[in-house]
């Protein structure tokens, strides 16, 4: 399956595994690459040597290529970057910051850059900073959210029409009609979170991943808008910010009630109740936890019925 991201990144299929905190470590990653995709580290929760020790032993586990996500709030994020740099990492993603900050260096060391986006306004920031590819992230994806609060079928086409960089498309995609829809958008390929949060390799607590196969359609909530929204499981914790924000608390004060590694509480420690559960919304469509392997070869083999079946609507309406 040839598109011009697995061209940019030399893998087999234009999949990307999302670096998500606390769930994309060396197990995850290597699966994804060995499958074909590519998989990310999520350093965003990872101190500069242990992102190091991370890189090593992905490399233990596989030879195709694989990249690093760098949330740029980090107040480290730099020397992430130059971890990444040292341990010769080529593929970069780079989130929740200003691209124009890092992409020149990175790119003055090989690296081939990806930024990710919530609109079209930051998709034109990103390509004017130089990046090779946008991941245009919808509302419908786990953890942190733009404020625009753009869903992705209505922000990938309108990113595909305005910048000339690869689109990937990103949020609410988890199989392959999803992978399919995002083609026809005008997307070069899918970044995937939940989906591969949700499998056998993630290495999410088994108290988060039971709570995101027993998901519903409307069991993840979409809170903290005053700060940066954040979608996440519908627990105790999300409802109490939620319900914060409804009575008109201040930014300053739902800032207090989020309060801090609430995300490490819930994903890494497993409290269901009290910690941050972020998932996205299609964590509805996952009904059982599967190896990466598997999960790849059904979207792959997925895609021709997929395809099959657009063929035959496409004859109908031509009759």
């Amino acid at each position: 399956m040839k598109t011009k991201i697995t061209d940019l990144f030399e893998i087999e299929y234009p999949i990307v595994q999302g670096g998500m905190i606390w769930v994309a470590s060396h197990p995850l990653v290597a699966a994804v690459s060995e499958a074909g995709g590519l998989g990310l580290l999520g350093s965003g929760s990872m101190y500069p040597e242990q992102l190091r020790e991370e890189i090593r032993k992905t490399r233990e586990l596989t030879r195709k290529p694989f990249g690093v996500n760098i949330p740029l709030l980090r107040a480290d994020a730099e020397k992430l970057m130059e971890v990444a740099l040292e341990e010769k990492v080529r593929i970069v993603f780079t989130s929740a910051g200003n691209p124009g900050r890092f992409t020149s260096f990175l790119k003055s060391h090989g690296v081939t850059v990806a930024h990710v986006v919530p609109s079209v306004k930051f998709a034109k920031k990103a390509e004017a900073a130089g990046v090779d590819t946008v991941v245009a992230e919808g509302t419908e994806a786990g953890g942190h959210n733009g404020f625009e609060e753009i869903t992705t079928l209505c922000l990938v086409p309108q990113v595909a029409d305005t910048v000339s960089v690869p689109v990937i498309a990103a949020g609410g995609i988890g199989d392959a009609r999803g992978v399919a829809a995002a083609m026809a958008l005008g997307a070069d390929g899918v970044q995937m979170g939940t989906r591969f949060a949700l499998t056998r390799e993630s290495a999410a607590h088994p108290n988060y991943k039971g709570k995101g196969i027993e998901a519903g359609e409307g069991d993840t909530l979409l809170f903290a808008r005053k700060i940066g929204p954040i979608r996440a499981y519908k627990n105790a914790f999300a409802l109490r910010i939620w319900q914060a924000e409804f009575a008109g608390k201040s930014p300053e004060e739902i800032r207090g009630l989020v309060g801090e590694r609430r995300a490490k509480l819930g994903i890494h420690e497993g409290d269901t109740e009290e910690g941050d559960l972020e998932m996205g919304q299609i964590a509805g469509l996952v009904k059982e936890l599967k190896p990466v392997g598997e999960v790849m070869e059904e979207i792959i083999s997925g895609l021709g019925r997929v395809t099959a079946r657009l063929n035959r609507v496409m004859n109908e309406i031509k009759n």
